[in-house]
This record gives structure tokens, sequence and C-alpha cells, in this order.
């Protein structure tokens, strides 16, 4: 039986399965399972995915994208254009019936905001291991923003993981101003308030992006009262970072572009080590999407290349051209200089079908049905993932 196998060669056998594979492993027999979750064999299998992650030349990666509320490990291949499901990822917490409507990405780790908002969990796809949290006072369904970043104050020192929770919003219904500003420690498992005066909105839409551990968002100044407002063209826009080792926010940071409201912006990682950034103008033209990479990204500095990609969406999705707001989820490969660009059927009044379209230099364009699309609010999103052997403290039993 294969249960019996030495050590040594099981764990050469288990060392080549992919991470899909693994949830299988761990309910096949008790000795795999101990052997799949062993930090020294966590560790090289993490080291060999990060190693696959890194070499340019390879013909196929992955991403974990949220589609129909659930969150999958998917394929891409570029060469050949297909973005094919290889497996659900580790059970959260044996709940393959919660629903997902957001996902955030850091150092491996998921933060995931169930369907009806009212619940997070931190969640290790690698490990199987879990973390819910529960809110200070309560969550608010419509207004909470959300990021997931680690403290390091050196290389040496294991780095602090937290979740920041904000809101900054006039409830016209109950007539009242809301904000609060939280950080969750998992270390310490608490919550504490964070004292913030913003002077700028972010957007509920607009999703952070954490690099190297902390959280970037595309903002905007704060709009002045009803009756002293100029034209919205008007209104500052920038790039603003809040870094989770000082607990503020930092500066606000240079764009390569003017947005206006109604514009599409939205923010994607490169490999862990830079910010991209997609743009694509409301009203005409609207069809053109515009990418950036950053050349340098720190919370209180950033440096953009040049223009990384122009592509007219017209002539390939006719009228319906512009990604809305809410969608527009994206990742670049640079090496083979294209984006992938997860939506629904553009041009359509009702949207059936998930849809990736990728599109690259001199006109380069192809689209990927990525399956039926029955939840008209729910978006698809997509996140770079190389597994982590990363263990997620567990709180103290009440």
């Amino acid at each position: 039986m294969l249960s019996n196998l030495p050590r040594d060669l099981a764990e050469e056998v288990l060392f080549r399965l992919p991470v899909t594979s693994l949830r299988g492993v761990r309910f096949t027999c008790k000795k795999w399972r101990r052997l799949s979750i062993n930090r020294s064999f966590t560790m090289k299998h993490v080291g060999k995915a990060k190693a696959a992650a890194k070499n340019y030349h390879r013909k196929e990666f992955q991403v974990v994208m949220m589609i129909q509320y659930r969150v999958c490990l998917f394929s891409v291949n570029l060469l050949n254009p297909s973005i094919d499901r290889i497996g659900q990822l580790v059970s959260l917490d044996d709940a393959d019936r919660v629903e997902i409507s957001k996902i955030f990405h850091c150092d491996g780790l998921l933060l995931c905001i169930t369907k009806d908002r009212s619940s997070l969990v931190v969640w290790n796809p690698y490990t199987a291991q879990t973390r819910w949290i529960k809110p200070m006072n309560s969550y608010h369904k419509f207004y909470d923003r959300y990021a997931l970043g680690y403290e390091k104050k050196d290389k040496y020192s294991l780095r602090s993981y937290k979740v920041l929770r904000f809101l900054d919003n006039y409830d016209s219904r109950a007539n009242v101003k809301l904000r609060e500003f939280e950080i969750y420690d998992l270390n310490s498992a608490s919550w504490k308030a964070v004292d913030v005066n913003p002077d700028w909105d972010i957007e509920y839409h607009q999703r952070g992006v954490s690099l190297m551990g902390n959280t970037y968002w595309f903002a905007q100044e704060k709009r002045p009262p009803v009756g002293m407002r100029g034209p919205i063209s008007a209104i500052p826009d920038f790039l603003l970072c809040f870094n989770f080792t000082t607990e503020k926010f930092g500066p606000r940071l240079r764009l390569p572009f003017h947005a206006i409201y109604g514009d599409t912006v939205t923010l994607s990682s490169v490999r862990e080590e830079h910010l991209a950034v997609l743009f694509q103008q409301c009203g005409a033209p609207a069809s053109t999407v515009k990418i950036w990479i950053s050349s340098k990204i720190e919370p209180d500095a950033v440096s953009w290349n040049k223009l990384f990609l122009k592509f007219d969406m017209k002539p390939h999705t006719g009228l319906g051209s512009q990604f809305l707001v809410t969608g527009g989820s994206f990742f670049v490969d640079e090496k083979k200089k294209v984006a992938v660009i997860l939506d629904k059927d553009r041009g359509k009044s009702f949207p059936t079908r998930n849809i990736a379209y990728i599109i690259g230099k001199k006109g380069y364009f192809k689209k990927v049905d990525l399956g039926e699309s029955t939840e008209a609010r729910c978006w698809p999103l997509v996140c770079s993932y190389v597994p982590s052997s990363v263990q997620i403290k567990q709180a103290a039993p009440p």
C-alpha cells in the first residue's frame, strides 16, 4: 500500500504533486497527512513553487480566482491561450458551502469576505489553516474596506500579520457620519482603533493591493460640500499606501494619469515587487486601455516606467468596451508583454458569461470563456498566488 512507503520515498512522491492535489492527500491516511503538513516538507514544496513562479520562461503559471462566489486555483497558458480550473484549494474550514464576495492576497495568505459581508477569515490554502475574525463591535455590510498586510521591523524579525478595516462615509438613510479605522493583529488576536482624519476618499469598489506587506489604493481628494464644488475633472487623484509597520497612511503618491468619476482604475501586483495600474477613460473615447508598471514602489515614493501597454478594445468588444469600475481585475506578464483582464461579456445589456480578455502588443487579442455568470453582482476577481508555509496563529479558546 502507498501508505506503507518509507518516509523518504513517500516525501519524494508528494513533493512532485501540485498544491491542489494535497487536498486529497490529507484525506488518504494519517501518515500522509502528517507528512504533508510537516514544516520541513512544506518549506521544500513552497520553495519549488516560488522558483517556478520566478521562471520567466515557464509555459504556465497559477492564479487564484474568485468566480461565482467560489475561490479556486487556475492554470494560465499564454502561449496557447487557455485558462483552466485545476482544482479547488484546500477546504476553507470544511466550508465548501461558504460563499466569498471579496479576496485580498498577501504573502500566500488570503483575506476573504463572506457574501453577506458579515464575516472575515484569513486563510492559508496551502496549509488549510484558517482564522475567523470576530469584529470589535460589528462589521458594516455596505461601507467597510479591508486590507491584509504585515509588520516587519527588520529583515531578521518574523512577520506579524494584520488586517485593516475602515469606513469613512455618510449614511443618508440614518443621516449620520460613519468613520471607523481599526487594526486586527493576528498575533494578539485583538482589535484596536486607529486615529485617522482623512482628507481623501477611497471608493467602496476600489480593492487595495498588498505589496511587500503594505497596501496601496487609488484615492481622490475629499470633495468639498455641495454648493462649493468645482468641476469633477479638477479633483486631484493619487496613490495612497497604508504602512502596516507604522500603522499609518503615507503621503500622496503620483499616478501617471488623471482620472475622474466614472473612469476605470484598477491595481495589480507584479511578482510581489512592483505595482501595475490599469486606466480606462469613461465617455468618448472609452475604449482604450492603458497599463503602467512601477519601477520603484515604497510607502512614501513611487516612480513609473513608460507605458507598458495601450490597447483599443472597441474593435473586439463593440460599444460596451469599457470595463466597469467594479470589474477590470487583471494581471500582467512582463516577459510576454500581455495583460489578462477579468470581466463579463462586454457589449451586452445583461452579461451571461465570465470572460478573461487577453490583450497584447500589435493588437493581439484573445477571449477565454470562464463559464456562466448567474450572479449579476459577482464580478470575477484574480490575484497571483504562490503557496506559502506561513503558519496562522490561532486565537486562544475563550
